[in-house]
């Protein structure tokens, strides 16, 4: 990756910045959560991502031209990530849908790399992928066994965690062929930002600009912050040890559960709670076999 820097003050300061992006990341979320209208929220948040992107692109190197199928296709998966994501705010608890969505990613990229890559799984990964799915199981079964009006909410998260899976996986390759980390990240802003909001002027019109009004400062400010936490991870990817970047940032998940509980509160909270660090561990173990 270009312009890496493994040692030094920068590499020092890794684990506090991705833990600082992990925090502006459940940020953003409970912002967007917290908004009534879910759609709204998104599409402010995406307008943000717009205008963040127009900027950049005006500012970085423009991608290699290996980079934009690549491009193309993480543009259409954050999209699907955004739809689904809110869907899963719509229906379910903040504690819930958000360490189910971020805890399946992993645990769905060490099955598909088992099953369908043919990847041997050493033990120890077999025991991160034992831990995600009980902590995982233990979110959807906190309140009681799912009955038929929960299985969509708990649908989409899982959905969200699939779209995380797979577009972490073509940034992943994408990047590498793109010569411009931060000419990637732009285009890809730029690209993916406009398409839910016009998904919500089609669906509400005029009548949408009036939506947004009463939101528009948090769901802007969710945007932008979501934007810099994804700078953050992309600056600490460049400097630091990735497995031990990965496990960080997903300590997001036990963050989640605990803002569920004491801010949005939220039912099942010690149980919540208790199941996302089990997810988190699972993470840790999961992501530290590969250092």
């Amino acid at each position: 990756m270009p312009g890496v820097v493994s040692s030094g003050a920068g590499a020092a300061a890794v684990p506090a910045v991705v833990l600082a992006a992990a925090l502006l990341h459940v940020v953003w979320n409970g912002l967007a959560h917290g908004i009534k209208d879910k759609l709204a929220g998104f599409t402010l948040i995406n307008l943000a991502y717009t205008g963040c992107g127009a900027v950049m692109v005006l500012l970085m190197p423009m991608p290699d031209p290996a980079a934009w199928p690549y491009i193309a296709a993480s543009a259409v998966l954050q999209v699907v990530y955004q739809v689904l994501l809110l869907r899963a705010y719509q229906l379910g608890d903040f504690g819930q849908m958000y360490p189910m969505a971020r805890g399946t990613s992993p645990l769905l990229v060490a099955v598909v790399s088992t099953t369908v890559l043919g990847q041997a799984l050493p033990g120890r990964d077999v025991a991160g992928v034992v831990v995600i799915s009980c902590g995982l199981a233990g979110l959807a079964l906190a309140d009681g066994i799912p009955g038929r009006a929960q299985l969509p909410a708990l649908a989409a998260a899982v959905g969200t965690g699939m779209m995380i899976a797979l577009y972490t996986v073509v940034d992943g390759t994408g990047v590498r062929h793109s010569g411009t980390v931060t000419g990637y990240i732009a285009w890809l802003f730029l690209c993916q930002g406009p398409v839910l909001p016009l998904i919500a002027w089609a669906r509400r019109g005029r009548s949408l600009i009036g939506q947004l009004r009463p939101v528009s400062g948090r769901g802007l400010t969710g945007g932008l912050l979501s934007v810099v936490a994804y700078g953050l991870v992309v600056w600490a990817q460049a400097r630091g040890n990735l497995a031990t970047i990965a496990a960080l940032r997903e300590t997001s998940i036990v963050m989640a559960a605990l803002i569920g509980t004491l801010i949005f509160r939220e039912g099942f909270g010690y149980l919540r709670v208790t199941a996302s660090a089990t997810v988190l561990a699972g993470i840790v173990v999961l992501e530290l076999a590969h250092p």
